[in-house]
């Protein structure tokens, strides 16, 4: 198992719970990285418990997001553990901040190994949350793997979809094609280079006035103290450039079929994002899939509730308990 040097002290963007214990743990997946988390557990539970493994927002650390969800449903009476992808934060990979959709599916089933071999979890309760990018590798995931019994995938992203199409559909195979050529053309400039270019991350906040209004969104969280990290992704200079092609020819749920166990995908009202998760769920088969609007909720208003407290944990509980029991 890869070494890594964990932060002990609390750094997250959110205040600690004091209905929790939280210990930073280590596992590693069947590619050989070893992957960091914050585990949480319910102080003076009983008996075996429910577990969760949450990942995401795509480009975020286990300090945003993720862990303000293992948090919380760890209060709710869950073992929780918010992990940082392959590659990103404090998990291990050589090459930093790249992305596959193969590596960070097998991310998730890893987390399963690890939770299912602990004594203190019934691994035939065990259920993952994804948000964001991770919303969609999450049901890639439980397409993969049956132990997975429920689901949450949270104002998601199918990015296989963004990385061919674009935002909204509106690019061509042409705009593809260009973006290949160019990123292959920076492969053969980088060769034997440690210095990789970067895509960028979030404009600083305020995003310039001609940008959509999500990417606007995006600047208020990632940029400021409401979300930044040190460690994020895209609170900083953002994906490496080569590694940008790695969505244009995948897909998530290539059988969706397989997808038998429990399903609940929620969206804002008002996000940009939602038309992903509508059109993912068609493809669900089965009467255990549910779909959850937040009404008035944008997409990132369920990063960290946003200021209305928008994140509906009480309905992810409920459909963790009925499907996990």
């Amino acid at each position: 198992m890869q070494e890594l040097h964990l932060t002990q002290e609390w750094d997250k963007v959110f205040p600690k719970s004091d209905k929790v214990d939280h210990q930073k743990v280590t596992f590693t997946n069947h590619f050989g990285i070893t992957l960091a988390a914050d585990q949480y557990i319910p102080k003076n539970y009983e008996g075996k418990l429910p577990a969760l493994a949450v990942a995401g927002p795509f480009g975020a650390v286990k300090e945003q997001s993720s862990g303000l969800y293992a948090q919380t449903m760890a209060e709710m009476g869950y073992l929780t553990i918010a992990f940082d992808p392959s590659f990103t934060g404090e998990s291990g990979g050589d090459v930093r901040n790249v992305f596959s959709l193969d590596i960070n599916t097998e991310d998730y089933q890893a987390a399963v190994d690890y939770l299912s071999n602990l004594d203190n979890v019934d691994p035939e309760r065990i259920g993952i949350i994804g948000i964001c990018g991770w919303g969609g590798i999450s049901l890639n995931a439980a397409a993969m793997d049956p132990r997975i019994k429920a689901t949450a995938a949270v104002t998601m992203y199918d990015m296989p979809r963004v990385g061919a199409w674009g935002y909204f559909d509106k690019g061509t195979a042409d705009d593809r094609y260009a973006s290949k050529k160019q990123i292959a053309e920076q492969r053969t400039k980088e060769y034997g280079s440690k210095d990789l270019a970067k895509a960028g991350g979030c404009y600083d906040y305020p995003a310039p006035d001609d940008q959509p209004d999500f990417v606007k969104q995006y600047s208020a969280y990632y940029k400021t103290k409401r979300g930044y990290h040190k460690r994020s992704v895209n609170s900083n200079a953002g994906w490496v450039l080569q590694s940008q092609t790695g969505w244009m020819n995948t897909k998530i749920l290539v059988h969706p079929e397989d997808l038998k166990n429990a399903v609940l995908i929620v969206h804002g009202e008002k996000s940009h994002s939602r038309y992903m998760g509508e059109d993912t769920f068609k493809k669900l088969t089965g009467d255990n899939k549910e779909f959850l609007i937040v009404p008035n909720a944008t997409h990132m208003d369920l990063y960290d509730g946003g200021d209305h407290d928008y994140i509906p944990f009480d309905k992810i509980d409920q459909f963790f308990k009925k499907n996990l029991d």
